[in-house]
């Protein structure tokens, strides 16, 4: 297991490198977090079904009922926060079969789709792996989905439309087979901790 472990860690610095020189954008710093606590957001998250837009076309939730679906609230101009995040899960998916990482579906709900376009938010997620698929919406949308999740997000330091930082929610929102919230993995979280709530859900559902 140790072995494991390391050789994710190993992938996880490969990947930070090849996103450093690919996707970086060094005039997006001074990135934060928001934690739930903080959020004027009711204390128990309940979820809900909900339809964003990917390269695929119109992604609803509930054509996803049969898979274990992991939402995360980011954005592809986040300079520290969403790769660590992604690559984290990334592992924790590695480690799955074939067949279980079939039934995983990981959606990566774009926070900026001012500056987020569908087709690259499909280069973004697939760049970590390719179970994770990039939506969004208009911010209308996507404040209701955080909502319904208890995320939240804010533009800060913006001195033009082009140039500035998102802070948003960092934690993964798991959803099993049937559709309900399940579990909430606090920003940080290993690729073990993920990896055993989903193997979990994959073999109780």
């Amino acid at each position: 297991m140790k072995r494991v472990s390391v050789f994710g860690l190993v992938i996880v610095l490969a990947g930070l490198l090849v996103w450093v020189l690919f996707f970086w954008h060094p005039e997006g710093t001074g990135h934060a977090t928001l934690e739930s606590p903080q959020l004027d957001i009711a204390e128990a998250p309940r979820g809900g079904d909900f339809v964003l837009n990917s390269y695929q076309g119109p992604v609803d939730l509930s054509d996803l009922r049969g898979k274990v679906v992991v939402l995360y609230f980011g954005y592809t101009w986040c300079p520290d926060v969403c790769p660590t995040s992604l690559g984290m899960l990334s592992v924790a998916l590695e480690q799955l079969s074939a067949e279980e990482q079939e039934q995983v579906q990981v959606l990566f709900i774009s926070v900026d789709p001012e500056r987020d376009s569908l087709q690259h938010l499909k280069e973004y997620g697939e760049y970590f792996h390719p179970r994770i698929l990039g939506v969004t919406g208009s911010h209308e949308e996507l404040t209701r989905v955080a909502a319904l999740y208890g995320a939240a997000y804010r533009h800060a330091d913006k001195k033009s439309d082009t140039d500035y930082v998102v802070d948003h929610s960092a934690d993964l929102y798991i959803i099993d087979r049937r559709g309900a919230l399940d579990t909430i993995l606090r920003h940080g979280s290993q690729p073990q901790q993920i990896l055993s709530v989903l193997q979990s859900l994959l073999q109780n559902n």
